[in-house]
């Protein structure tokens, strides 16, 4: 019988740590509330599961035979989290947010191939807890299962922990500090995920 408890735990210790994800979720919460944002969870929560069964499927292997492969999505997606830290940043006060929109689910999801976090969660999962003797297609989807049900309230945390705040970030001060934080966040999470 196989013991989800050591994968539930890393997904759970995984999903609930900083990362590109959790702070687009917190600024997100912050900026257009919780009820807008469930379709970014959701995405995030889609686009993370395919990325983990596609790796438990093999991806890994190609990635093992032409590293450059992940070597290039690890910059674009550096790159695009600086990109982000960028707009959160210039994002200006509360009132600008009749102008914006969340991230759909679709944007989210795609968001995931291009996440370092995802890849190196996803490579390292895959690595240490594909029970093997499931067979490709079900140890796949008893992985998908796991991170999906350990991810999805993780994620979910940090989506309400932003919308919490709306009442702190009506304030200037407020909204620049916290615009600075997490665009710091996101662009150290880029760089450290590069080098």
């Amino acid at each position: 019988m196989i013991d989800p408890m050591p994968f539930a735990t890393y997904s759970f210790v995984m999903s609930i740590t900083p990362g590109p994800n959790n702070v687009m979720l917190t600024a997100s919460g912050a900026t257009f509330g919780f009820r807008k944002t469930i379709p970014h969870i959701l995405g995030v929560l889609s686009g993370f599961s395919v990325v983990l069964f596609l790796v438990c499927a093999g991806l890994d292997a190609v990635f093992t035979r032409w590293p450059e492969i992940q070597a290039v999505l690890r910059w674009v997606g550096a790159a695009y989290l600086v990109y982000l830290g960028w707009r959160i940043l210039r994002s200006g006060e509360a009132k600008d947010v009749e102008s914006r929109k969340p991230l759909t689910a679709l944007e989210a999801a795609g968001f995931q191939f291009l996440n370092p976090k995802a890849w190196m969660m996803t490579l390292t999962a895959a690595a240490m807890f594909l029970p093997r003797e499931l067979g490709l297609m079900a140890a796949s989807s008893y992985m998908v299962g796991v991170m999906a049900a350990t991810n999805l309230p993780c994620i979910t945390v940090w989506a309400l922990f932003g919308s919490s705040m709306r009442g702190f970030l009506a304030k200037p001060r407020g909204r620049l500090t916290f615009n600075i934080v997490l665009s710091l966040a996101l662009v150290v999470t880029g760089i450290a995920m590069v080098v």
